[in-house]
């Protein structure tokens, strides 16, 4: 009797066990798709021969990761109307936002990931649907907040491979120099033209992509990682600004926060920067009009916090008065992940003034005002 109950249980164990695997493996890619709709909210400037500087700031949701296929035909949407508009040429640099690649954790996962109310929840979905990269990715996870670490460093390769096709690929097919937004990987490298990932620390970084499609230089690291990602993320202090020449001149990128610090534009000066770009992101639907959180912040940036919400902080510290550049513009990712919300206002700089949006015209029908994908635009 207890042999056959030995030999049920181990059975009942194995066809447990067959059908987790089974399940695991199941993918199903939905066939819904968000708004492609876009609104230019910025046009400065005359069109001429020396280029432009064009802010993509998207509208994303959970939902338009599920497929690489997806989430470029919408970004493609977004640049095919530009281009209608007569703002994409052979000189043109597209910005695209802090965290854009960052998301590529999401893509192809159980609808149940989708589905779920909390970020919290998808990430413990992701977790239960690919068991055997999480436990890997344990092992190899650092920081204080190991967990997570390991819920994306268990799908960096993969990210890594995405991020390339999907933004390579763009800057190729509209002719443009791309400067990616950021993803945060584990030790990103770009070794004979493609991004590789490593097993130390994740950074936040940000490649450019040449209207080639192939990465230019290495992956630009963030120097200061916000304070909420610190127990994951580490902080590039000792990383270069590296600036790279494009047609329309020389390109710096200082990832989210990094364009506080006024240290950051003496260096961009030293190297002779023309032209700045700030992939940015603020979590929080209304974040943007809340009090900024500087106590969090280091005393050097010489800024009071009581009297500023978030968006006035970030439009007096970023693209600083004391940078030499010629132009430049902070560009924020728009959308809703699960509970998680983000925001922000999109702007650009050119000799020292600031140009931000002054009106948008009637949101479409059934979208929320101050929502909605933007395009930014500065003629150079």
């Amino acid at each position: 009797m207890r042999k056959i109950l030995g030999l049920s249980t181990v059975l009942l164990l194995v066809i447990i066990l067959v059908s987790y695997g089974l399940w695991t493996g199941k993918r199903h890619a939905g066939h819904y798709l968000t708004d492609l709709r876009i609104q230019l909210v910025i046009n400065d400037g005359q069109p001429g021969d020396r280029g432009n500087l064009l802010g993509i700031q998207p509208e994303l949701f959970a939902s338009d990761y599920q497929s690489l296929k997806r989430l470029h035909r919408k970004l493609a949407a977004y640049l095919q109307q530009a281009r209608e508009h007569g703002l994409i040429n052979d000189k043109t640099i597209v910005v695209l936002p802090e965290h854009v690649g960052t998301w590529l954790f999401a893509v192809d996962e159980k609808s149940q990931f989708y589905q779920a109310t909390t970020i919290e929840e998808a990430l413990n979905w992701l977790a239960v649907s690919n068991p055997l990269q999480f436990a890997i990715a344990m092992l190899h996870a650092k920081g204080e907040n190991r967990i997570d670490d390991a819920r994306i460093r268990m799908k960096s390769v993969n990210m890594a491979r995405d991020y390339q096709t999907l933004f390579g690929g763009l800057a190729k097919e509209f002719g443009v120099t791309l400067v990616a937004g950021s993803i945060v990987l584990p030790g990103p490298s770009v070794e004979n033209g493609q991004l590789h990932v490593g097993n130390g620390a994740l950074y936040n970084c940000s490649v450019v992509f040449g209207r080639d499609g192939l990465p230019i230089g290495q992956p630009q690291r963030q120097l200061f990682a916000t304070w909420y990602q610190r127990g994951y993320i580490r902080s590039g202090k000792d990383a270069p600004l590296n600036v790279i020449d494009t047609p329309a001149g020389r390109l710096g990128t200082l990832i989210g926060s990094d364009s506080w610090y006024p240290r950051n534009y003496t260096r961009l000066n030293q190297s002779g920067v023309e032209l700045i770009a700030v992939p940015a992101f603020v979590a929080g639907n209304d974040a943007w009009s809340q009090p900024w959180h500087a106590q969090k912040l280091p005393v050097e940036l010489g800024v009071e916090p009581a009297p500023l919400t978030e968006g006035e902080a970030w439009r007096r510290l970023t693209l600083a008065p004391i940078s030499t550049a010629q132009a430049g513009i902070s560009v924020f990712m728009r959308g809703q992940f699960w509970d998680q919300g983000s925001t922000g206002h999109s702007f650009a700089n050119r000799g020292g003034q600031s140009i931000t949006e002054q009106s948008v015209s009637t949101p479409p029908k059934g979208s929320k005002p101050g929502h909605g994908a933007r395009l930014i635009n500065l003629w150079l």
